[in-house]
């Protein structure tokens, strides 16, 4: 797949005016307003990192599913729309659904009642200080990673969208990223993620109506795309047989395990940059609850990034070909520059930043606070005033986003995004998932088996990707399935070396586990009960089974009319 690195179509420039930039100005505006009102309620580096454990279930729901809609994503999924077709939702409805799903029902508890600030804090309980320090340094790593990506991705599209040239607009961003976190802390990113989860939609929305308006509807569009591509664009597994060649590179089984199942809840269970705004929520129900709100909306978002691509497919027959000027990734562009009038133009160039800045935004928060409290006050300077760690904590952040900078420029390096994202995740996401998976079910996984089962997980994902299939050794047709392979690699190792490194050492006291494996009470609910509950939480469309199981079934019901 193509992706932002590449660059844009040279004609792609928007017909910007005067309005499109003062909707632009009163965006950053309203940003930098949200952090100053958020500096209010930071007193304690709880209030910076973690927004005090204060927050609502539907601001933090709405905050995790904004700060995985990165503009790469937007960008991204509407070129593998264009590129592949229905395929895209495989994404969404089995590589999102599910396991938001089971963070929310299976996971939530354990991470809110252990009372961790930090996904690498709970391996430090769990297993020791080796699995905690190394899952730190890791995570702290991929976060700068991602966080250039974004903004190095922002910088292709502003430049040939705009004409600002890249490093005016890799600055330009990181400075507000830098300017709201640093002065409101998590809150800050938090509420704009909030805001941003609408201006997107606002930037969306106008662009899927006025296409398909454009191909003469749904049935204009199906029949069009059915007429060039064939009737297999139009399905989810159409091709996917195994031994069957089709573009994406899988078969159904590497979409169900690589993609549904191990790159999926690696994902969505282990990345702090998602779990922090869970952790965020005022009680367990609205953690718990955080995800399934996330999960309503994520499940109708393929549709304003599939509709585009498809859309840019029918009007630009050889998008992407060589025998056209414009690449997968020129999709939403492209309709942006054909299809917008004037201000509703301003929205939807507003919303692509906004985009950016929320995937940026969500990498820095988790990036800081993980150094800091996992890194810094665990292991360098101990035991110092909790003052002292604000104070690091924005220290930090402005070094983040410096460091980001640079990451972007290593980012323009790989000739694909989304490939590059997802190897990032295989690399270090899937190993954390399978040291987790195991020790909250497992209680003889011994001490020292997590640290060795991310050493092999990373390890073993790395030799397939770069050695393995980079190198040729065996044949996988794209870069998307040497990812799902990888995942795949990744898991198995890290499980494996866990159960013998288990055999072989000493598990950790039965009575330390209490609140970490399943099927052990936290201490002081060894009576079943549960922590403080707001007004209204027992209300029966609150409950999170109903709402987990509710997103399930929509979801398998979505595939169904792509499926026959």
């Amino acid at each position: 797949m193509q992706s932002p690195t590449q660059t844009l179509a040279e004609g792609l420039r928007l017909p910007t005016n005067g309005l499109d930039y003062a909707i632009l100005a009163i965006y950053f505006a309203v940003v930098l307003g949200i952090g100053f009102a958020a500096r209010r309620s930071v007193k304690t580096s709880l209030d910076f990192f973690l927004s005090g454990r204060s927050l609502p279930a539907w601001v933090t729901g709405l905050a995790f599913v904004a700060a995985n809609l990165g503009a790469t994503e937007i960008l991204g999924m509407a070129a593998t729309g264009a590129q592949y077709g229905v395929a895209v939702v495989h994404w969404y409805w089995i590589g999102a659904i599910p396991a938001m799903v089971f963070l929310g029902l299976v996971m939530m508890p354990f991470y809110y009642r252990s009372k961790v600030r930090s996904v690498p804090e709970f391996l430090l309980q769990r297993f020791d200080t080796s699995a905690h320090l190394l899952s730190s340094a890791l995570f702290a790593f991929a976060a700068i990673l991602i966080a250039g990506v974004n903004l190095y991705a922002l910088s292709i599209v502003v430049e040939a969208l705009l004409g600002w040239p890249q490093w005016v607009a890799i600055v330009v961003a990181g400075l507000f990223v830098l300017a709201y976190i640093t002065i409101g802390g998590l809150s800050s990113a938090i509420y704009n993620e909030v805001l941003q989860f609408f201006v997107i939609l606002a930037a969306l929305i106008p662009i899927c109506v006025i296409g398909l308006k454009k191909v003469g509807g749904w049935d204009g569009l199906s029949g069009s795309i059915e007429k060039q591509h064939g009737g297999d664009f139009l399905t989810a597994w159409g091709g996917t047989g195994i031994g069957d060649a089709n573009p994406l590179g899988a078969n159904w089984l590497t979409i169900i395990l690589g993609l549904g199942f191990v790159l999926s809840f690696g994902y969505w269970t282990t990345n702090f940059a998602e779990v922090q705004r869970a952790l965020s929520a005022k009680n367990l129900s609205a953690a718990r609850r955080t995800p399934l709100i996330a999960a309503f909306p994520k499940i109708f978002i393929v549709f304003l990034v599939m509709i585009p691509g498809l859309v840019a497919a029918v009007l630009v027959p050889k998008i992407g070909t060589a025998g056209s000027d414009l690449t997968y990734n020129d999709a939403i562009p492209y309709l942006m520059q054909e299809l917008l009038p004037n201000g509703v133009l301003g929205i939807a160039v507003t919303g692509l930043l906004a985009a950016f800045m929320a995937g940026m935004a969500a990498n820095v928060s988790s990036f800081n606070t993980v150094f800091t409290y996992d890194i810094w006050a665990k292991y360098v300077i101990k035991g110092r005033e909790d003052g002292y760690y604000l104070k690091f904590g924005r220290l930090i952040t402005a070094i983040g986003v410096l460091a980001s900078i640079g990451t972007a420029f290593i980012a323009s390096s790989f000739s694909n995004i989304m490939g590059y994202l997802q190897t990032l995740f295989s690399f270090f996401n899937v190993p954390m998932f399978v040291v987790f998976i195991i020790g909250m079910f497992w209680k003889r996984a011994s001490m020292k088996s997590g640290v060795w089962g991310l050493v092999a997980g990373t390890t073993a994902a790395m030799v397939n990707y770069f050695w393995i299939y980079q190198q040729g050794v065996i044949d996988i047709p794209t870069d998307q399935g040497a990812n799902f392979v990888s995942a795949i690699v990744g898991f198995v190792a890290g499980a494996v070396v866990m159960v013998v490194v288990t055999l072989f050492t000493a598990p950790r006291p039965e009575a330390e586990l209490a609140g970490l494996v399943y099927g052990t009470a936290s201490p002081g609910l060894e009576d079943g009960g549960d922590e403080d509950t707001a007004a209204g939480d027992n209300a029966w469309y609150r409950k999170p089974a109903l709402l987990g199981w509710g997103a399930v079934v929509l979801a398998a019901a979505c595939y169904l009319p792509y499926s026959l």
